[in-house]
């Protein structure tokens, strides 16, 4: 079983930067496929990036602006945000994959909310 807890999200402008940290228990999630998905209201979850073995997979709606890292140390993994666009608004979630995937998870975390102002 893995937990995972989100934080860092917040109100921030247009242009700006959030980073997201998600601290992760039970198994080591190095041998994971960790990833981050957003969900706006009214829309269907999306993915946003992941990292499975040091490789790094993005969509093209946040590749250039996002990047996703771990910590092995400390069991973390972040989503640095960049240049920040009101439609990046929705409530982000972590997640754990032991099957290594990409674009699916069997665990998530509870989520936290970004809100970009224009």
């Amino acid at each position: 079983q893995v937990q995972l807890v989100e934080s860092g999200g917040g109100l921030v402008q247009a242009g700006g930067s959030l980073r997201l940290s998600c601290a992760a228990s039970g198994r080591t999630f190095s041998s994971y496929a960790m990833g981050w998905f957003r969900q706006a209201p009214g829309k269907e979850r999306e993915f946003v990036a992941a990292i499975r073995w040091g490789s790094t997979y993005y969509p093209d709606s946040v590749k250039g602006r996002f990047t996703i890292s771990g910590d092995n140390a400390k069991n973390t993994v972040y989503l640095r945000m960049n240049s920040l666009k009101p439609e990046d608004t929705a409530v982000y979630y972590c997640t754990a994959d032991p099957r290594l995937r990409v674009g699916a998870a069997d665990y998530w975390g509870q989520g936290t909310q970004v809100t970009v102002s224009s």
